[in-house]
């Protein structure tokens, strides 16, 4: 096996504690006969659990070290599988032929013959995980959609004949779903580095797959997030949005509902909080050339009267150096339209004794929701809205309660959870299956 991933150039640079380059430093001791066959054991059950742990998360099933493989490939960001997601293969490169000789050593590991090494250390666990079948488990216990590629592209590896055909199958699922972790994933939180501008992408698994059809009325707030979100992904002119209004009427689900509804047009959302404000610029920088689409997302946005982070934040939308990237936009909620606290003093336009303009000051506050483009009010149901909110939910969920006797009893429930609003419609239908 060493001499075999002795070959890899392109997707040779592994770190040295990595499943493969481990294995391979296994395989290299066990030729040599210069190692204990009980140290060569314990090495590879400890590399063979790192398998287990990895299809344990990723819910991989059959031939996990395939599927360990072929996760490799499509995670593996370098200069060759990022130009094929954004342009593809290009016919005649001189780097294909750098990849396809990787791709040929990724085909000889794919089958790869463990008899001789499980027969000399009598060991079976090689057999185990290359016919492998894994305990069922919920969804919400792995990332489903990855799960699924990464398997579905194993299995038309493990088929290919040549590293011709690897190559095609590799080069197309780049072009198609990208690679790395944006490829494969949907959302994102960031964690913050040790120096300014180093950030780690965390993937968000098994985000809510609610849909805008799922949230009953607000048709018109809806249409408008959608035809900028879609005027977004097709390249055309488009605004920041921000969804302000009342508390749970919707603002943060339609957030995913859009996110879910434009992923396969290559749409991506990166969720920022507040005090990662001075981490924009470094996420900006790793994620504008890249060929997807990203809302970064803001929830429940708001300043006090002492907080500044807002002036960053306004030099990072628009008034910057730096030309906000193309395949950037930022999605933003919040409870308040103008997203700063005002008091009244900042209405008087002179402070005694100061001589501060305090218009300035409440002109400088109300910029920053003037960098957003699209402004869509959420605001709470009337009586006769919340009731058809509460109907629908209910036929959707299959109560069976008569509708008079429901709507009687929705209005006691919203009457001490909270008043009118769709979170407290949907909390009410949560109360009534539960019984």
């Amino acid at each position: 096996m060493n001499h075999i991933i002795s070959k890899l150039l392109l997707y040779g640079d592994l770190p040295q504690d990595s499943i493969l380059m481990e294995m391979s430093a296994v395989f290299a001791d066990f030729e040599a006969g210069s190692v204990p066959d009980d140290v060569l054991i314990t090495r590879i059950h400890r590399q063979i659990k790192r398998i287990l742990e990895v299809g344990t998360d990723y819910g991989f099933d059959t031939n996990l070290w395939q599927n360990y493989l072929t996760f490799l490939l499509i995670t593996e960001e370098n200069p060759f599988s990022i130009t094929c997601e954004k342009v593809g293969a290009s016919e005649g490169g001189s780097v294909n032929a750098f990849a396809k000789g990787d791709f040929k050593a990724f085909r000889e590991l794919f089958h790869y013959d463990f008899g001789p090494i499980e027969e000399r250390l009598h060991i079976d666990c090689f057999t185990r995980i290359t016919h492998y079948h894994a305990i069922s488990k919920k969804e919400l216990m792995y990332n489903k959609n990855v799960s699924e590629k990464v398997q579905d592209l194993s299995e038309k590896l493990a088929q290919t004949k040549d590293e011709d055909e690897f190559f095609a199958c590799v080069t197309d699922f780049y072009r198609a779903f990208g690679v790395g972790m944006f490829g494969l994933n949907k959302a994102f939180r960031i964690q913050s580095g040790d120096h300014d501008g180093d950030v780690t992408f965390l993937p968000i698994n098994n985000m809510d797959k609610v849909m805008l059809d799922d949230l009953i009325g607000y048709e018109i707030q809806k249409k408008k997030l959608v035809d900028n979100t879609r005027a977004f992904v097709e390249g055309k002119k488009c605004n920041n949005v921000l969804l302000f209004g009342d508390s749970g009427t919707g603002k943060s689900t339609s957030i995913k509902a859009i996110v879910n509804q434009f992923y396969p047009d290559g749409l991506r959302m990166i969720e920022i909080y507040k005090h990662q404000f001075k981490d924009l610029s470094g996420v900006i920088a790793r994620i504008k050339n890249r060929n997807y689409k990203f809302i970064i997302y803001m929830d429940d946005l708001s300043f006090e009267e002492y907080e500044v982070e807002y002036k960053f934040l306004k030099a990072v939308i628009e008034g910057g150096v730096e030309t906000k990237p193309d395949n950037i936009l930022i999605y933003a909620t919040s409870n308040r339209r103008h997203l700063i606290k005002e008091v009244w003093s900042d209405r008087d336009d002179m402070e005694k004794g100061g001589g501060l303009h305090r218009s300035d000051t409440m002109e400088e506050k109300l910029s920053l929701v003037y960098r957003f483009g699209v402004t869509i009010n959420y605001s709470k149901p009337s009586p006769k809205e919340f009731k058809e909110i509460v109907l629908g939910l209910a036929h959707r969920a299959g109560v069976t309660l008569p509708d008079e006797e429901l709507l009687a009893e929705a209005n006691k429930w919203e009457l001490s959870h909270g008043g009118i609003s769709g979170r407290t419609a949907q909390q009410f239908i949560n109360y009534v299956l539960s019984m």
